[in-house]
């Protein structure tokens, strides 16, 4: 799963009066704590499934003009053209929120605008986090929400299964509060768009100006974190370590694998970032950053290094922390993509010396020919997510930043004509080439 770059907004801070956000949980001054939205009324009828995502033709439609250049204004548009076409999942069941395609659409929207400032792509991203909140189980009407989940409530999560009993929650909690932290960041690093009316429209009065939706995405995010995933589904008792909670259906007691800390993580360092911005609560920064710092600190405890057969150094780790389950292609993307983010955030301690193997594992390790990719990091095989690919995964895919001379061998190898239909790597790829020629 990608993740996005994360700055401060050193306008954005002077630009904001202190007091301005009514947060969750912590209330800053003159100003009052949130409880949830109020749902809306009972829908009829039985649940939809997610719609599927839709593209004008079956051909692909996201164009580079060169691999190689900045990024340029055709490839902003072949973007914007592209995510017209898509619609927000009606649900996160088979997480439609998190690895899904309305999780990853999210992402790339947000990765797009992070390198274009394309407003087209904020005022999409925006919609799509309008239905991601709307869709949370305590503020979706029935069938969609009201769901008790396994804490024996109604509360502030989005079950991504709900015909099993009890309804269990996961690290696609930190997907869903992600996006709204992540898109509220986007908006309070472009204070010229605070005080304007969101072009979409405001249909779920969460605020008719750009600043008044971040807002309430931030107050909605912290109180979902408080009530749900702090307050319930995690257990940071043992040195801010993520674990999940001993009476957790999922997982109870275990440590929470990587790429659902990563997830978490993606929800806690952009709020960090809002809050930081907002200047509104201190506690806060401070709470979200040490989570992210030990979540980083503790993976790369894990990570075994070793010199690999180019003579370069690799890596190796497992799923989850002590589990001796080898991490597979899939998984170690999303892992990638969330430790890039941390990466470009500059504020988890993070080098590109520490990085760079991670992109020697891929080239001298996991590649097996000419689109022949192994499923595990070892250079094995296996089944589901630890079967053998054609394509480089976008978390895979990022870490050609830190071995240039590796950069082609990444880009020729995902995008051979130039073209692709998936745009959680070609937002990858702008991200990256927007990297390199920022230097």
């Amino acid at each position: 799963m990608k993740r996005t770059k994360v700055l401060i907004g050193a306008t954005a801070v002077a630009c904001l009066s202190a007091g301005a956000l009514l947060v969750g949980g912590v209330a800053s001054a003159g100003s009052r704590a949130p409880g949830p939205l109020s749902p809306g009324p009972a829908s009829p009828g039985p649940a939809k499934a997610a719609p599927a995502k839709t593209v004008s033709n079956a051909a692909p439609v996201l164009k580079f003009s060169s691999l190689n250049g900045p990024v340029t204004s055709s490839e902003v548009a072949s973007f914007a053209a592209y995510i017209k076409n898509l619609t927000p999942a009606a649900d996160n069941i088979g997480n439609q929120w998190a690895q899904g395609h309305s999780g990853q659409d999210t992402e790339a929207m947000g990765e797009v605008y992070q390198v274009s400032g394309n407003r087209a792509v904020l005022d999409r991203m925006i919609g799509f986090c309008d239905a991601d909140l709307s869709e949370r189980d305590d503020l979706a009407p029935a069938p969609v929400g009201q769901h008790v989940l396994w804490t024996g409530k109604v509360g502030p999560a989005w079950p991504n299964e709900v015909a099993t009993k009890p309804v269990s929650t996961g690290g696609e909690q930190g997907d869903s509060v992600g996006h709204l932290a992540n898109c509220a960041r986007l908006i309070l690093q472009t204070p010229s768009l605070w005080h304007q009316r969101v072009t979409i429209g405001d249909p779920h009065g969460y605020g008719a100006t750009y600043l008044q939706r971040a807002k309430t995405f931030i107050s909605q995010a912290d109180y979902a974190v408080d009530k749900q995933v702090l307050g319930r589904l995690l257990n940071v008792s043992n040195g801010n370590r993520q674990y999940f909670a001993a009476d957790s259906p999922y997982k109870g007691g275990q440590a929470v694998p990587w790429n659902q800390q990563m997830m978490f993580d993606y929800a806690f360092q952009n709020l960090a970032v809002d809050h930081q911005i907002l200047g509104d609560s201190p506690q806060r920064v401070k709470r979200y950053d040490g989570l992210v710092q030990t979540s980083v600190n503790w993976f790369f405890s894990q990570v075994h290094s070793y010199t690999d057969h180019a003579g370069r150094k690799a890596y190796s780790w497992d799923y989850a922390a002590g589990t001796g389950d080898l991490e597979d292609n899939d998984h170690g993307s999303l892992d990638l993509a969330g430790l890039y983010l941390a990466y470009q955030s500059g504020r988890y301690h993070i080098t590109p010396a520490m990085m760079a193997p991670f992109a020697n594992t891929f080239v001298d390790v996991m590649t097996k020919g000419k689109q022949k990719y192994a499923g595990r990091v070892d250079g094995s095989n296996g089944s589901g997510n630890s079967a053998p690919t054609n394509y480089v995964r976008s978390g895979w895919l990022l870490m050609a930043q830190f071995q240039p001379g590796d950069y082609q061998t990444f880009m020729s190898a995902d995008f051979p004509t130039g073209t692709t239909g998936a745009d959680d790597r070609f937002a990858s790829a702008l991200m990256l080439q927007n990297a390199r020629t920022k230097k």
